[in-house]
């Protein structure tokens, strides 16, 4: 094969891993066990991972790699959100949820005062039993990652 084919390809390649949403460092079994670690030591039954729930957050996702905006869809699913001006595992996103559970008092079922840890009630809600999330690198070179809960 000519070198010059070879460094074309390579160079399509680079292109389209820019202009593509990333998925890198996105494990559903990993994201799974992430949010079932939470739930288990509260005493909440595990989540399973769903394709279309995964769908529905990178379809999310795609719409705002040119604005980079963490607003919520209004859709019919919970929604957790997390974005960094660099590169954002989805763990450090879990985790930044889970966070949120100093935050939050269970005697109440409410947040402290001035505080927000509906996040963190997110990964921990009884009734959600489903779960699909997607990563996507947005055209500032931040990161967005959206996990959906149903």
């Amino acid at each position: 094969m000519d070198i010059s084919k070879v460094s074309l390809a390579l160079a399509c390649l680079l292109v389209l891993a820019h202009i593509l949403p990333s998925h890198a460092q996105l494990s559903p079994q990993n994201l799974i066990n992430a949010h079932n670690s939470s739930r288990v030591a509260v005493g909440v039954g595990p989540m399973t991972w769903d394709p279309t729930l995964a769908t529905y957050a990178q379809n999310y996702l795609n719409k705002h790699i040119n604005d980079y905006k963490m607003v919520h869809s209004g859709g019919p699913y919970g929604k957790n959100l997390a974005w960094s001006n660099g590169d954002l595992t989805s763990m450090v996103a879990v985790q930044m949820w889970v966070n949120k559970k100093a935050d939050y008092d269970y005697q109440s079922n409410s947040c402290a005062a001035d505080k927000v840890c509906g996040h963190y009630t997110q990964v921990v809600w009884r009734k959600s039993l489903r779960l699909g999330c997607a990563k996507a690198r947005c055209n500032n070179g931040g990161t967005l990652i959206n996990c959906n809960y149903d």
